[in-house]
């Protein structure tokens, strides 16, 4: 029989609020308990030497999985795509991207400051360039216009809703724009999540780019890093750019461990994330006011329009945190809703209802 302590204590959790269903984004993942253990024990030594076994090991299962020469450990994707860009350009050049691309609207303009480049965006239907795009932006070769200097494209794209780049279409864009002679960078944070619903492996579906950047700290789950690849020559350069960053960690070793767990074992899980993202979009869709194509869902990210609702997208979100659900919004009509290892589907099944009260 319970003692009265213990019925108590029963009652008591029993009528414990729930935890917050968080589908802000992926990188709010925690860290698995092997990730913990493996950054405890990790192996360390002093990374701006090249001396930390676990960052080399780690930059070598990264460059063999992308068959290519060599990759680097950054901080942040942020940091791996703008030193890619670095590298990639001259000051007073153009950087072609998709409008919505993470590199243009949420890198503090970063391209600018440190690279001296502008942008030419292109909107895209979906987020996803085609060649016919591209070639109409190139820059001419006449001397008072800012020539071209790189292209860059986003895969998944996250603001189009973790959309994902035909592999056909990618390698188009590469091969004719390096007739041009110019670059084509890889923002790939959630490339892993495209080779999930593509069913190939990233290195044949990313074989054609320059570089790529790519997140161990989104849907792979890693608590701190991402990754840049390319050919020995850059990812040579690369160190220095990060350096200058402010990128040059010591014992990275300890995040290094938990990052090579996310690289080795946690692309096998996304398609459970997919699942769940196209649940969320097939029951949102039924819901008055909410506008989401539940077929436009290739991966792990809604994008959803809410103007019919009358509620404005701040307003909405404080009432789902206040019921708890919290999601992220875009602008003031569009909210986004992210699915990653962390929320499972009877927590997806709760934000559906969640929502449902909130549109009461």
């Amino acid at each position: 029989m319970y003692s009265r302590t213990e019925a108590h204590a029963a009652v008591a959790e029993s009528t414990k609020p729930l935890p917050a269903v968080d589908l802000r984004s992926d990188t709010v993942t925690r860290p698995t308990p092997e990730m913990r253990r493996a950054m405890f024990e990790a192996e360390v030594g002093d990374d701006v030497y090249s001396e930390d076994p676990t960052i080399n090991k780690l930059e070598q299962r990264a460059a063999e999985i992308f068959a290519r020469e060599a990759s680097i450990f950054v901080p942040t994707g942020s940091m791996g795509n703008q030193i890619a860009i670095k590298i990639h350009t001259r000051p007073g050049q153009e950087i072609i991207c998709e409008e919505r691309g993470h590199i243009f609207n949420y890198e503090m303009a970063t391209l600018a400051s440190f690279s001296g480049c502008l942008v030419r965006p292109i909107a895209a239907e979906q987020g996803i360039l085609h060649w016919d795009q591209i070639k109409k932006k190139i820059a001419g070769k006449t001397y008072y216009l800012a020539q071209t200097g790189l292209v860059s494209l986003e895969n998944t794209h996250n603001m189009a809703g973790g959309t994902v780049y035909p592999t056909e279409v990618a390698e188009e864009i590469c091969d004719r724009v390096h007739e041009q002679g110019i670059p084509v960078h890889l923002d790939g944070a959630r490339i892993f999540n495209a080779a999930t619903a593509l069913d190939k492996p990233v290195a044949e579906i990313t074989k054609k780019f320059d570089s790529v950047m790519f997140c161990l700290s989104k849907g792979l789950a890693a608590p701190v890093g991402s990754m840049l690849v390319g050919s020995r020559d850059f990812i040579d350069q690369a160190r220095k750019y990060r350096k200058a960053l402010g990128g040059g960690m010591r014992q990275a070793g300890i995040l290094a461990a938990a990052g090579l767990i996310a690289l080795e074992k946690m692309p096998a899980r996304l398609h459970e994330d997919h699942a769940n993202a196209r649940f969320l979009a097939a029951e949102l869709a039924k819901l008055p006011g909410l506008k989401i194509d539940p077929k436009s869902v290739q991966t792990n990210i809604l994008i959803v329009d809410i103007s019919a609702t009358g509620i404005g997208a701040s307003d909405f979100t404080r009432r789902l945190a206040e019921k708890g659900l919290l999601i992220g919004s875009v602008n003031n009509e569009i909210v986004r809703f992210v699915t990653h290892m962390d929320v499972d589907r009877a927590a997806c099944e709760r934000a559906v209802e969640i929502v449902k009260e909130v549109l009461k």
